[in-house]
C-alpha cells in the first residue's frame, strides 16, 4: 500500500499543479507527505493548537483524521501576491492600492492575511482538483483547513496560507463517521 499511497499523492499533486489559476500565474506551493511519523507529528501539533480555538473539539477530530491517514497533500499560497485583476474582492479599488495599503499580519491560528481573493480561489481550485483525482481512484480523502496551521508552524511548507488533504486506504473511510469529542470530554482529559 505504501507505493499506492505515493502514486495517489503524486497524481493529486499533478492535478493541483495543472489546475487553472488566475492569470495563468502559478503562486502555489505543493508538498506531499507520506511518512507516518510526520503525520503523527502534525496531528500532535494540531492538538497543541486546539486549546487556542473556540472550536477545540474540531481540532482534535481533524488531528485524529490526520494521524490515521497514510498520506497528506499540502497546498499553500507561495507569497502575498495579487492577480492584477483590480476586481475589488479584497476591499480595495485596485491591486496596486491593496498591495500598498494592506498590512500583512500573522495570526495565532496559523495564517497570514489579508490576501487577494483570486489567489484564495486558486487554492480552492487546486484543492478541488487534487481531491477529485483521489476520488476518481476511490481513495478516501478530506480537505482540511486546520492542518494548515500545524504544517506551517512545523516548517513542512513555506507559504502564507495552507490547507491539506489527508488520504486513507482502509475498509471504511476514516473521514466519514468522524467522531468529534465533546468539550466536556476534552476538559476531563485535561484535568487528568
Amino acid at each position: 500500500m505504501e507505493q499506492t499511497i505515493e502514486t495517489v499523492i503524486n497524481l493529486m499533486a499533478a492535478s493541483a499543479i495543472a489546475a487553472p489559476k488566475a492569470g495563468g500565474k502559478d503562486c502555489l506551493n505543493i508538498v506531499a507527505i507520506t511518512g507516518g511519523d510526520d503525520l503523527k507529528r502534525i496531528a500532535d501539533e494540531m492538538r497543541q493548537y486546539a486549546h487556542n480555538s473556540s472550536k477545540e473539539n474540531y481540532w482534535h477530530r481533524d488531528a485524529t483524521n490526520t494521524e490515521g491517514a497514510q498520506g497528506l497533500l499540502l497546498i499553500g499560497l507561495n507569497g502575498a501576491v495579487t492577480a492584477g485583476y483590480d476586481c475589488g474582492g479584497c476591499g480595495y479599488r485596485t491591486c496596486v492600492e491593496f498591495e500598498k495599503e494592506r498590512e500583512l499580519k500573522d495570526f495565532e491560528m496559523g495564517y497570514s492575511g489579508p490576501h487577494c481573493i483570486m489567489r484564495m480561489m486558486d487554492i480552492g481550485v487546486a484543492l478541488s482538483s487534487a481531491a477529485k483525482a483521489a476520488s476518481m481512484l476511490n481513495i478516501d480523502n478530506r480537505v482540511q483547513q486546520r492542518v494548515g496551521a500545524a504544517v506551517r508552524a512545523l516548517g513542512y511548507i513555506e507559504c502564507e496560507v495552507a490547507m491539506g488533504i489527508p488520504i486513507s486506504i482502509s475498509g471504511k473511510s476514516i473521514f466519514y463517521d468522524r467522531k468529534t469529542p465533546s468539550k466536556a470530554s476534552l476538559a476531563e482529559k485535561a484535568d487528568k
